[in-house]
């Protein structure tokens, strides 16, 4: 699932008329960027939530099939947030693991790993981290040493014991269906303010992957502007899935 429901509003007056996930990043919109970076790591099927200028993005983007992919788009009256958009679009993620990535972000990952690690530590939801000096403004994942994440923006307030190491979240993360039980349906909240505190509180394995492949995010002019040098100087390389078969 992409999340493209957010109206950009550091962005504007560029988001007044152009989505933030269609806005231009190395010589075409960002969610083609998107796009290339989930076929490559076995992904067919695709949810695009839906709310600002949405009409914009299913109409550049359209069922997919130029792209490699069968979209589905969830329409949202109200924007959601990720937590209660993810929840709304759950008819049509099916009973089985997925992937969410944020609309204004990329990681130079290789997807099979993060999903292949997913599986290998039985976790109801694995997210990748990065280290970064200013990672609190990202909000702040700590794992312990078994890199199992214990705490997300301080949540939960109790102090697990032992020793925590903090890093970034680039907008990558795998989840499993189980997560549905915990979320509200109609209700607008942040997947990783609300529903991850829930998980850690209650004890479920939430996996922290630590990489440190290049991050661009355009939620700024800055950033953007940045983000855009970057993948025009050296485009990103997504490895492709070393084995038959689709994520």
């Amino acid at each position: 699932m992409i999340f493209a429901a957010g109206r950009g509003t550091r962005l504007a007056p560029l988001t007044d008329r152009v989505p933030k996930p269609l806005l231009p990043v190395g010589g075409r919109p960002l969610i083609e960027h998107i796009l290339e970076f989930l076929v490559a790591g076995g992904i067919r099927e695709v949810v695009i939530n839906l709310h600002h200028l949405g009409h914009l993005i299913e109409q550049h983007l359209g069922d997919g099939r130029r792209f490699g992919v069968r979209i589905h788009y969830s329409w949202e009256e109200t924007i959601l947030d990720t937590g209660g958009g993810l929840k709304h679009a759950q008819p049509l993620l099916a009973d089985e693991p997925f992937v969410v990535i944020n609309g204004d972000s990329l990681l130079e990952l290789a997807l099979e790993e993060l999903v292949a690690y997913h599986r290998a530590r039985g976790a109801v939801a694995t997210i990748a981290v990065r280290p970064d000096p200013e990672a609190a403004r990202y909000g702040l994942i700590e794992l312990d040493e078994a890199d199992r994440v214990r705490r997300i923006s301080g949540l939960p307030a109790e102090i697990p014991v032992g020793r925590l190491r903090g890093f970034m979240f680039p907008g990558l993360h795998v989840l499993e269906p189980e997560v549905f039980s915990w979320m509200e349906p109609g209700l607008a909240y942040g997947v990783m303010k609300v529903t991850y505190p829930r998980l850690l509180a209650a004890g479920l394995p939430v996996a922290g992957m630590v990489t440190r492949a290049r991050w661009v995010n355009i939620d700024t002019p800055e950033a953007l502007a940045s983000a855009d040098a970057m993948l025009r100087e050296t485009p990103f390389h997504y490895p492709r899935m070393s084995r038959g078969g689709n994520t």
